[in-house]
């Protein structure tokens, strides 16, 4: 693979968050409980989950996928992806980002998505970071070259940068770029983790901070749909697609708005659609909310990687290196 010399512009390192332990661990295990309890009904509506399950609330195995009970997707592995190059420079490098990613997509995972994965094909044959996501999203239609496959893997972004909101920005929309360029998806990674970084800071009104921060700049549509979770209106009906601003405003919905990390990410999953997904958002945005001790001890004993999320959280939260 090329190397890039964008990766310069990010050599900041990683700050000493003062934020609650619980509460970083609680953001990477909320997104992985969402992942893997989204996981087996996947695609499916809310009423095949509902005959299947009734209120889906524990994790099961097979389904879509066919995967034992607590197996994590995409969503959690890239999410490990970034959160083990952070700890390991000691800063963001989207050129060591990116090639973690190839060497997951080597493995042959079950689960990627489209633009992901045509990204990943083109790093593999020598492009740069920069340009394999910028020539897959120039190929692609409208409809689909928004998706939510960026937003899903970038809350370790948010414990590492939390006390500085600016440069969270950056290297949010950076991390995006590797595979999803749209504005869409950069500032809708950099929404969401200025909205966990607002948690962690315990910031009163996280969402709205975060769209503050960039509404100059980002787009109106983006914005627009999410202003009104922000303001404690009504955001209307909610989608479960991947269309990247449909899955934010659903799980910042979810996340912002329910009593408990654990209500969170069951209304999220058994809303149906890309429950893995949504479910993962809302878990971050529930986790960083309300602390790991808030989700179930039987989620946490059946999802994989639990001891590396927990030890990876850990050092993003303390730079303890």
């Amino acid at each position: 693979m090329k190397r890039s010399s964008g990766g310069i512009l990010f050599q900041t390192p990683l700050l000493v968050s003062h934020m609650n332990e619980d509460q970083a661990h609680g953001t990477l295990l909320g997104l992985a409980c969402g992942d893997a309890l989204g996981r087996p009904v996947e695609f499916k509506t809310p009423n095949g989950i509902a005959d299947r399950h009734g209120t889906l609330t524990d994790m099961v195995g097979h389904g879509t996928w066919n995967q034992p009970a607590g197996t994590i997707t995409d969503d959690t592995e890239q999410a490990l992806c970034i959160a083990r190059s952070l700890v390991e420079q000691g800063r963001f490098d989207p050129d060591d980002v990116a090639d973690r990613f190839v060497s997951w997509y080597d493995t042959n995972p079950f689960d990627i998505g489209n633009m992901t994965r045509q990204s990943l094909e083109r790093l593999q044959q020598g492009e740069t970071w920069e340009e394999a996501g910028q020539r897959v999203w120039e190929q692609s239609a409208e409809g689909s070259n928004a998706g939510n496959g960026s937003v899903m893997r970038c809350p370790p972004l948010a414990i590492a940068y939390a006390d500085d909101p600016e440069t969270l920005v950056q290297v949010s929309r950076q991390s995006s770029q590797i595979t999803h360029v749209d504005p869409r998806c950069t500032f809708g990674a950099a929404i969401l983790n200025c909205t966990i970084a607002g948690l962690l800071r315990d910031d009163p009104a996280p969402l709205a901070s975060a769209l503050e921060l960039v509404r100059s700049d980002a787009p109106a549509e983006l914005v627009n749909a999410l202003s009104p979770i922000a303001n404690g209106g009504d955001p209307g009906p909610l989608s479960t697609t991947g269309y990247v601003i449909d899955s934010l405003q659903t799980a910042l919905h979810d996340g912002l708005r329910s009593e408990s990390a654990e209500a969170a990410i069951v209304t999220a999953v058994n809303r149906g659609g890309d429950t893995d997904t949504i479910g993962a958002i809302a878990g971050a945005v529930a986790g960083a909310r309300f602390g790991v001790g808030d989700l179930p001890t039987r989620w946490l004993t059946a999802i994989h990687a639990r001891e590396e999320l927990e030890t990876l959280a850990s050092r993003l939260a303390t730079r303890s290196q």
